[in-house]
């Protein structure tokens, strides 16, 4: 059975970008996304998903409130921190409150999803951009950490990608990326095709790319499709 996921995010088109990528990995099913920090965790007291993905600033309810709930009420929730302000001093406090990985949002999507498939899994994954808290070597020494052959490389597009093209945008290009023609991935949309190169024109003019293997190619290292 797929594993039930909610997402606490309250930057909609992150959370939005975020979902749709979760809703490609297997044994996953995406069952809530809240942008509200108490009415997400009222969801997750009542759902009991097996993994909380949930940022730390949010409105209603900080994260590490939620974490401190979901830890002691529903011991079996795997959960990953998404957050766009890491300082030196998180890593070691997420771990001593049962964190299961910490991903600085500013990471390559690549990340997330080695995260989500690592948490999951029942191991570790914490990887930000902070310098390492002094004398904290020996907690960070148990924590799993992405090995070299699994670093994106340097030019890999991160989850800004949600900035530069709208939620039905990235769809589009998914789809285009797959192989679909205008009409079938019109079809798919519900869309008209003449909306459907509309916004394949839009997509290539912000990506700066000029044809469908350009496309692809940026799809791919932005994690919007698998190779």
């Amino acid at each position: 059975m797929p594993g039930k996921t909610v997402i606490i995010e309250d930057e909609t088109v992150f959370r939005q970008m975020l979902a749709l990528a979760l809703s490609r990995v297997p044994g996953l099913r995406l069952v809530g996304e809240f942008p509200d920090g108490r009415e997400g965790l009222n969801f997750c007291l009542t759902e009991k998903p097996d993994l909380l993905v949930v940022d730390l600033f949010l409105p209603g309810m900080h994260g590490l409130e939620i974490v401190k709930v979901v830890r002691e009420k529903l011991p079996a929730t795997r959960i990953l921190v998404l957050t766009s302000h890491p300082d030196g001093e998180l890593p070691s406090q997420l771990i001593r409150q049962g964190v299961h990985g910490f991903v600085d949002k500013t990471a390559p999507l690549n990340y997330v999803l080695q995260a989500v498939e690592s948490v999951m899994k029942g191991g570790m994954f914490f990887a930000a951009n902070v310098p390492p808290k002094p004398g904290a070597a020996g907690e960070h020494s148990a924590v799993a950490r992405p090995s070299p052959r699994d670093q994106p490389p340097p030019a890999t597009p991160s989850l800004a990608v949600a900035k530069i093209l709208t939620p039905r945008e990235i769809e589009v290009a998914r789809l285009v990326s797959e192989g679909l023609s205008s009409k079938e991935v019109a079809s798919q949309l519900n869309l008209s095709v003449r909306t459907v190169e509309k916004h394949r024109a839009n997509i290539m003019d912000k990506l700066g790319v000029r044809e469908v293997a350009s496309l692809v190619r940026y799809c791919i290292q932005a994690g919007i499709v698998k190779s």
